[in-house]
């Protein structure tokens, strides 16, 4: 508790020594000098732990008359009374003092009330808040503010950082950060009295002496330009071509499904974040995935942001990580037009639409939504997701303008709209580049017309336990990265025998198969690197065979319950590079083959030979986008698109004969009942007369064959 003020002291005379003209700080005001504490860590640490604040200390300085206030000390209390060793041995406080104490909204509203009834006793104007460093704003204040739903008074939202003053004017010295009260002061040479033992107020007589002593210097900038802290995240779109700093990027992990952009600014309150700075990244399915990117204004703020590693939102705790400008860029970054004039209206909110019919038109969407929650410019303030063909997706962005529009738009969700129900969520404008991107970027399954290149390394299968699963890679690390992991293990590895594993997007899914000479180097790499760390993720390393190995990179899956065979083992979609897959002539139905001869169901000439075992590059531009998991083997690089290589004209003449350079398209049948059988098939394609000899082209893709009521659900026509 604050002690009863004393009587105010007279007002002195204007000191006429004091040019008004030459003032150091022009329409600055008054200072308020700020100095806290919480339950935990201090000093530069301060904040980074979650803890409550738990000490409050402050003095108004008027800098044109260089008077100073009454001190003021007010112990706060806090939800967890426990105090670390730190703080109870450099405050002396206990847990009954605290225990006794107001709570935080009832000192702030004292603070509030005793700071104004100086400044106006000392004849000053508004007042600024003056601190030692950032944290207790940024980390400490205004965190729990946002936590306990408290407003802080607009006054919080500005303040001068007395370390950047004092460097301003005494550049010679150490960086702002490194600076404190104690280093200023001696710097300085001002005389403080060691005698003081009063948790706090050495500290703010301390502060008041530099102000006062930086008053005198001749600097006509100091004490001119406060810091800011924003009270409202901007959205924004953001452009491909955009140049984002990797200083001022975090990746946070964690986060609930149904969290939003305003969410997610909300655990980082108290730090700025640039302008359309917050991506929530979605999964290959288009759903989000628990992370997102966010863009700071600048290094510091990045760097504050660090230090709320698994700080909580809600009952998770979130990790949080640096990233890459490029990374920001990729996930919020987008090229369409449509799309920037969609994002171009500023201060709206976004929802998403989806499972809306595929008929339906802007006005059956805003019949749907009512008049009560009107959109935006009307059909303009509506973004349809569409493939690349023109084909809608049943996705739909809308704009409302303000929040409750859109609680009331969200009050619909899973209303129908015809047969369908219609689920609506909080969007944001890099979700929107996401979505969009993600459809564009998604051509139809093209038809390759160049045979596959194999290479000179086969990858023989064998069930010697001569190879390493790497687990849990980091989703940046190259074959660099792997190399020196491995340490001494990489002396041992086989030529070309780094393989990475690709997901359905092309892209690193965090594993890698490593062949290695031995089953004893094999086994010694393993027990040596297992969950070593890289780039602060542990890697899990096992021993495995080849065989197991081939079949992962064919598409199958490893774990300790044993063996999945791969997804498909078609040789145009899935190269079968390995033995343990070999092709399986196709079971025909008895009463498929009853219709037809069997000249025409199987001509000989038709069946495709059992390919060699080889291994291919991937190539730099072509992509396959299928639908289904699949993962390919890699060349000893770090691979970033699913492709082949096309074979270079010398090389056509001793390249056997595929189905792929068969004359034809490929065309791939989902959702087949799974009791169809060749008939059903047929009729099908009825109306395009097929010729008897192209029933053959008609492939089960799936397991080995099984019977007419257990065919496989998925077929590929060529």
């Amino acid at each position: 508790m604050s002690p009863p003020p004393p009587p105010p002291p007279p007002t002195p005379a204007p000191d006429p020594t004091i040019d008004s003209a030459a003032d150091p700080c022009p329409g600055s005001g008054s200072l308020a000098v700020l100095f806290g504490a919480t339950a935990g860590a201090l000093g530069p640490e301060l904040g980074s732990d979650e803890t409550d604040l738990i000490l409050l200390v402050w003095q108004v300085v008027e800098p044109r008359s260089r008077q100073v206030g009454t001190l003021h000390k007010s112990l706060v209390r806090a939800e967890a009374a426990a105090l670390s060793p730190q703080c109870r041995e450099a405050s002396g406080l206990s847990a009954d003092s605290l225990a006794r104490a107001e709570s935080l909204d009832k000192v702030l509203q004292q603070f509030s009330q005793l700071v104004n009834r100086d400044v106006a006793l000392l004849g000053g104007g508004p007042y600024v808040l003056c601190t030692d460093g950032q944290q207790l704003l940024r980390q400490v204040l205004h965190p729990e503010a946002s936590r306990k739903n408290l407003v802080l008074p607009d006054t919080f939202f500005s303040f001068y950082d007395l370390r950047r003053e004092f460097h301003m004017q005494h550049p010679s010295t150490c960086s702002a950060r490194d600076l404190t009260v104690a280093t200023m002061a001696q710097d300085l040479g001002l005389e403080t009295d060691a005698t003081e033992d009063d948790f706090g107020v050495w500290e703010v007589k301390t502060m008041v002496a530099v102000i006062l002593h930086l008053l005198e210097g001749p600097s006509g900038q100091l004490f001119s330009k406060p810091e800011v802290v924003k009270q409202k995240y901007e959205t924004g779109p953001c452009s491909k071509a955009d140049v984002v700093e990797s200083e001022t990027v975090v990746r946070a992990r964690g986060l609930p499904w149904q969290s939003s952009d305003q969410d997610v600014a909300r655990f980082f309150k108290g730090l700025n974040i640039a302008r359309g700075g917050v991506a929530l990244c979605l999964n290959a399915q288009g759903r989000r995935n628990g992370e997102a990117l966010i863009r700071f204004t600048d290094r510091e703020q990045r760097d504050l942001a660090l230090q709320r590693h698994k700080h909580h939102m809600g009952v998770r705790y979130i990790e949080v990580y640096k990233a890459t400008g490029e990374e920001f860029v990729k996930i919020a970054g987008g090229t369409s037009l449509e799309v920037a004039r969609f994002l171009s209206r500023e201060d709206q909110v976004i929802l998403r639409l989806r499972g809306l019919p595929f008929s339906a038109g802007p006005a059956d969407v805003l019949s749907f939504l009512g008049p009560e929650c009107p959109v935006t410019g009307g059909a303009d303030g509506l973004l349809f997701v569409r493939h690349p063909d023109g084909r809608p997706t049943g996705d739909a962005f809308a704009l409302f303008a303000c929040e409750e529009l859109a609680q009331a738009a969200l009050r619909r969700h899973k209303g129908m709209l015809g047969k369908r129900y219609i689920e609506l969520f909080r969007s944001t404008a890099a979700e929107v580049q996401q979505v969009l991107n993600r459809y564009a970027s998604s051509p139809l399954l093209p038809t390759l017309t160049a045979p596959l290149l194999p290479i000179p390394f086969p990858l023989a299968a064998g069930t010697g336990r001569d190879c390493v699963r790497l687990r849990g890679l980091p989703y940046t690390a190259t074959i660099e990265d792997i190399l020196s992991f491995l340490g001494e293990a990489a002396a041992d590895i086989r030529p070309h025998g780094v393989h990475m594993v690709l997901n359905q997007q092309g892209r690193p899914s965090g594993d890698a198969f490593i062949q290695m000479t031995s089953a004893e180097r094999a086994l010694a790499a393993a027990q040596r690197c297992h969950k070593k760390m890289m780039k602060e993720r542990y890697v899990e390393v096992v021993s495995c065979s080849t065989e197991d190995m081939s079949r992962v990179l064919m598409g199958g899956t490893l774990s300790r319950s044993g063996m999945s065979p791969p997804p498909c083992k078609l040789p145009c979609l899935s190269p079968p590079t390995y033995a343990t897959f070999q092709a399986t002539p196709t079971l025909i139905p008895t009463e498929t083959a009853a219709l037809y001869p069997t000249s025409a169901l199987l001509p000989t000439a038709r069946v495709p030979a059992a390919p060699t075992p080889v291994a291919y590059y991937p190539g730099p531009a072509t992509q396959l986008y299928m639908n289904y998991t699949a993962y390919y083997p890699s060349p000893p690089v770090s691979p970033t698109t699913v492709g082949y290589l096309a074979t270079p004209p010398t090389a056509l003449g001793s390249t056997s004969t595929s189905m792929l350079s068969q004359p034809g398209a490929l065309i791939r049948m989902q959702g087949v009942p799974y009791t169809a059988g060749m008939k059903d098939l047929l009729s099908v394609f009825q109306a395009y007369q097929l010729a008897p000899d192209d029933y053959t082209t008609l492939m089960p893709v799936g397991d080995p064959p099984r019977p007419v009521l257990q065919a496989p659900k998925e077929w590929v026509c060529l």
